[in-house]
C-alpha cells in the first residue's frame, strides 16, 4: 500500500507540473522538482504567523511562519518517512529521528514525529497557517532520487494544506546556505529560502551540533537558544566518551523538541564481502573512516592467499590529510597511534602501547612500542609523531575535526606563522610524546585514532601545500600490517603482509590485490559478478542490490554518521518566490 500510495504522489505531482508547464506554453523538464521550482524573480514575505508570499507582494523581513515550533512539528508529522525509505530508498535506509544513527550514541527518548498528517492539520490550525504562503524549499543534489524524493515531500504537505515550491542551487553553495546572519536574536536572515535539503556526513557528532551554536559560523537558520550554546559547550569540553554521550544526548532531545532542523534518514554503508571470505566474527562498521578490522585475523579460500578488493591507486595513492578512511590502503599500508572501534569510539593503542589523559585533559601522553620500524627498515620513533602534527598544520585541506584539534595544541599558532621553529605542545622523552592543549580538545583521542603517523625521512623534504603530488605517494612506505608490493598505476596494485609487523595475527591472507579505483568504483558490480571482489564498501543502493543478487556475495550494513535533513530557517527573511 504504501509503495502504490508513493508512486500516486509522484505521478500527481508530475501530472501537475505538465499541466502548468502546458497552461504557459513552456516544455515541462526533465527534473520535475527543479521546473516547479524555478522562481520568477524576487517576491516577498509576510507577517510571524499569519501572513504570506503573495503575487507581487514588497519584500519584507518582518518575520516568518516557521518560527512558531507548531509549524516546524506539523511538517514533520506530514511526511511519511517509514514508506519513503521502504518505497523510494528499498529499505537500504534508515529513518531518522536525530542528527545521530542507531547506536549507543543515540538518546531513544527523544520525541519522534510519526507520520500523521491529523495531527499535522490540527497544529497548522492552531499556529494560523496562512493558506497563501509557499515554502522556498532549496537542494543542491542533481540525481534524479532527489528529486524524486522532493516531489514526494511537496505532495505529502500538499496533503495537510502546505504549498511548496522547490529549487536546485547553482554557483556558490557555501554563500547561498550557510551564511549567518548579523543578529544572531533577531535577524534577519542572511540566507534566502525557507528549508534547506542537505546531508551531513560526519566524523565526530559535534559536526552535526556544534554548527547550532550562536556562534557557530555556518548557522544561517537558528535563533539564538536559551541553553543550547551551554550545552554544546559542555560537548566540547571534554575527552571522555561516556561524558561526550551524557552532553549529546541532552543536546539531541533540546533539537527534537524545538524542530531545529528536520533529520529525515541515515544513509547506510554497505559492506560486500565473498564466500571465499571469513572475517573471523569482526564487526562491521564506518567504513567511511578507520576501525579495527582485525584483517589480520581474516582467512581467504584460496590457495595463493589472495584476497581481491577495489580501491587500488589512480595517479598516486590517496594521502591521508583529508580523509584517513577514504582508502582501504591507508588503513593497512598505515598506523595510527590508537585504535577505534566500529562506532569510532577510541579504544586501546596501536602504535602507542598505551596512553594517558591528564585529569584536566590538557595533555595526553603516548608510550611507543619498543623495536617499531618502518616497512623500509627504518626505525619509527617519536620524531616521526611530532613531525606528523606539524605537518597536518601545515597541509592545505586537512579534515575540520583534525584541524581543531591540531590548533589547540600549545604552540601551533605561532608555529604555523613562523614565529617558533617547532610545535612547542609536543614533548618528547625516549618512547614517551606528550601532547599538550591550550584548551581541551574534544576530538582528540578520535583524531588519534583516525590520522596516521608518516615516516619523516620520506617527507622531510616534501611541500606541506603540494603533499598529494610528492613522489612518496606512487609507493608510500608505512609501518601497517602489509606494505605496497607491486603497483601499476590506474590499473592494480598488490599489498604484502609485512613479516615486521609488531603483532602477527591467525589469518591467512598473504596478498591483497586492489583493482584501482576511487571512492566510487564504476566496477564494483562487474569484478563481483566475475569473483574478483572479496571485501568493498559503498553507499550506493543500486550496487547494494546489484550485488545482493549474487550468490557468490554478502551484503553486510552498518551505521554510519551520514543524515541527510531540512535545515529550516527561522530568521525573518526576504522571499524568494514572488
Amino acid at each position: 500500500m504504501k509503495r502504490k500510495k508513493l508512486f500516486c504522489l509522484l505521478l500527481a505531482a508530475a501530472m501537475l507540473v505538465t499541466l502548468l508547464a502546458g497552461c504557459s506554453g513552456d516544455k515541462p523538464a526533465q527534473d520535475t522538482a527543479a521546473n516547479a521550482s524555478q522562481p520568477a524573480a524576487d517576491g516577498g514575505l509576510g507577517e510571524t504567523g499569519g501572513s504570506a508570499q503573495t503575487s507581487g507582494g514588497d519584500a519584507q523581513t518582518a518575520g516568518t511562519p516557521l518560527a512558531d515550533v507548531r509549524v516546524r512539528q506539523a511538517l514533520a508529522y506530514a511526511i511519511d518517512i517509514d514508506a519513503i525509505v521502504e518505497t523510494l530508498f528499498d529499505g537500504k535506509a534508515e529513518k531518522a529521528v536525530s542528527f545521530t544513527a542507531p547506536g549507543d550514541w543515540l538518546n531513544t527518548e527523544i520525541p519522534v514525529y510519526e507520520y500523521n498528517p491529523e495531527k499535522a492539520k490540527e497544529l497548522l490550525k492552531e499556529a494560523n497557517w496562512p493558506s497563501d504562503y509557499t515554502l522556498d524549499v532549496v537542494y543542491y543534489y542533481d540525481d534524479q532520487q532527489t528529486v524524486d524524493l522532493m516531489t514526494i515531500i511537496g505532495q505529502y504537505w500538499q496533503e495537510v494544506g502546505v504549498k511548496a515550491q522547490f529549487r536546485k542551487l547553482e554557483g556558490d553553495l557555501a554563500g547561498q546556505l550557510w551564511v549567518p546572519p548579523a543578529d544572531m536574536v533577531n535577524g534577519p536572515a542572511a540566507v534566502k529560502w525557507d528549508l534547506a535539503y542537505a546531508a551531513v556526513a560526519a566524523l565526530s557528532e559535534s559536526e552535526f551540533y556544534n554548527r547550532f551554536a550562536s556562534t557557530a559560523s555556518n548557522n544561517s537558520s537558528v535563533p539564538a537558544q536559551d541553553g543550547l550554546d551551554e550545552l554544546i559547550e559542555r560537548s566540547n569540553a571534554t575527552m571522555d566518551t561516556d561524558e561526550q554521550k551524557a552532553a549529546f544526548k541532552d543536546i539531541q532531545q533540546f533539537v527534537a523538541e524545538h524542530v531545529l532542523a528536520m533529520p529525515l534518514y541515515h544513509q547506510v554503508c554497505f559492506i560486500y564481502t565473498s564466500n571465499d571470505l571469513d572475517t573471523a566474527g569482526s564487526v562491521f562498521g564506518n567504513d567511511q573512516f578507520s576501525y579495527e578490522k582485525n584483517i589480520l585475523d581474516w582467512n581467504i579460500n584460496r590457495d595463493d592467499h589472495t584476497m581481491y578488493t577495489n580501491g587500488g591507486p589512480q595517479e598516486f595513492f590517496w594521502y591521508p590529510m583529508v580523509n584517513p578512511g577514504y582508502m582501504l590502503s591507508t588503513e593497512l599500508v598505515f598506523d595510527k597511534l590508537i585504535r577505534a572501534d566500529s562506532s569510532l569510539n577510541p579504544t586501546d593503542g596501536m602504535l602507542a602501547e598505551s596512553y594517558t589523559v591528564s585529569e584536566d585533559g590538557l595533555s595526553i601522553e603516548f608510550v611507543l612500542r619498543d623495536g617499531l620500524t618502518w616497512h623500509d627498515g627504518e626505525p619509527l620513533t617519536a620524531e616521526d609523531v611530532k613531525f606528523t602534527l606539524e605537518l597536518m598544520l601545515k597541509a592545505p585541506g586537512t579534515n575540520a575535526v583534525a584541524s581543531e584539534t591540531m590548533q589547540a595544541i600549545t604552540g601551533a599558532a605561532d608555529f604555523m606563522s613562523g614565529a617558533a621553529g617547532d610545535l612547542a605542545g609536543v614533548a618528547i622523552d625516549g618512547n614517551t610524546i606528550t601532547v599538550s592543549f591550550d584548551k581541551v580538545s574534544a576530538n582528540a583521542l578520535l583524531v588519534f585514532s583516525q590520522w596516521p603517523v608518516l615516516p619523516k625521512h620520506c617527507l622531510e623534504n616534501a611541500d606541506p601545500a603540494a603533499l598529494q603530488q610528492d613522489p612518496f605517494w606512487q609507493k608510500p612506505i608505512g609501518s601497517g600490517p602489509f606494505m605496497v608490493d607491486e603497483v601499476v598505476l590506474n590499473n592494480y596494485a598488490t599489498l604484502k603482509r609485512w613479516d615486521g609487523y609488531y603483532k602477527q595475527g591467525t589469518g591467512n591472507i598473504e596478498t591483497i590485490y586492489m583493482f584501482a579505483s576511487g571512492e566510487n568504483d564504476s566496477n564494483l558490480v562487474i569484478n563481483a559478478t566475475a569473483g574478483k571482489i572479496d571485501y568493498a564498501w559503498s553507499k550506493s543502493t543500486d550496487e547494494a542490490k546489484a550485488i545482493e543478487a549474487l550468490d557468490s556475495m554478502s551484503v553486510n550494513v552498518a551505521n554510519i554518521r551520514y543524515t541527510r535533513c531540512f535545515y529550516i530557517n527561522q530568521f525573518p527573511h526576504e522571499a524568494n518566490i514572488k
